[in-house]
């Protein structure tokens, strides 16, 4: 459940995303904050309009799009319509915006040295055209796997939710390590003290996210993550850096242990995809 309800709320941060786009910093923060209400506000309305209207049991048996029956059963028929077709609508909203998502944080990875510098070159258009071929070719080759193994849609879904769960850990400790240090602050001010404390309780909220995905969900994205990790030495190695720093030595030697662990797992039937 708490896999999901991430899920439910991934993209968010997308406005921070394209941050550099904006023609006024303080629309990002104003459009993070609009669009976590209004997600919050409709999951709220979802769920309390279904319990209103059916019991537990029948909620259970709908098939999908659930949402269409419970307002069949209210407004009849044409309600049943009314959110298929909104529900297409939102798919190809969707979809539209996380094509240019995913490209969009390649290509901004690209542009800070963090991963190889094809991500960043744009065409005539200004579009991240590489990134874009990169991060669709690997959505299409996980949606055709979903037809060919065990593993379900579901299953993806509690994947991606628990990828992210890392790097909003990693983002918050950051920002612990940011006001800790008094970095880009005047002074030690109110706002910084503030800061602080927002960031450590953002911490410590995202190591019980980790703890309450599971070990399994873990375990996987880390099969994922290691060979991310050849993106970024490959970056590195073009800017004459070296491939990993004291600190990030330690991390890579983290993330392949687990990534062994689970290969481990997977072949000895501990571990399953589905």
């Amino acid at each position: 459940m708490m896999l999901i309800t991430v899920w439910v709320f991934i993209g968010i941060e997308g406005a921070s995303i394209y941050s550099r786009r904006a023609a006024r910093r303080a629309d990002v923060g104003r459009a993070t904050v609009i669009g976590f209400l209004g997600v919050l506000a409709l999951l709220m309305l979802v769920n309390l309009l279904s319990m209103g209207v059916l019991g537990q049991q029948q909620l259970a048996h709908l098939h999908n799009p659930s949402m269409a029956f419970v307002l069949e059963a209210i407004v009849g028929p044409w309600g049943a319509r009314l959110i298929i077709v909104g529900m297409v609508v939102s798919v190809l909203g969707a979809l539209l915006a996380w094509v240019l998502l995913c490209a969009e944080v390649l290509h901004a990875a690209a542009g800070d040295g963090t991963m190889p510098a094809f991500l960043a070159r744009q065409n005539a258009n200004d579009v991240p055209a590489n990134a874009l071929w990169l991060t669709n070719g690997l959505i299409q080759l996980f949606l055709v796997i979903t037809l060919f193994s065990a593993s379900t849609y579901t299953s993806l879904v509690l994947l991606g939710a628990s990828m992210a769960l890392v790097p909003y850990l990693f983002s918050a400790a950051y920002g612990v390590l940011v006001a800790w240090r008094g970095e880009g602050y005047a002074d030690r001010s109110a706002p910084r003290r503030r800061d602080l404390v927002i960031a450590v309780l953002a911490t410590v909220y995202a190591l019980w996210l980790v703890y309450a995905g599971g070990v399994t969900q873990v375990l996987l994205s880390a099969l994922l993550y290691a060979p991310g990790m050849l993106m970024f030495a490959l970056a590195k190695q073009q800017r004459g850096q070296p491939v990993f720093t004291p600190v990030e030595r330690v991390i890579a030697v983290c993330v392949l242990a687990v990534a062994l662990a689970a290969v481990w797992g997977l072949w000895h039937g501990h571990l399953t995809l589905g």
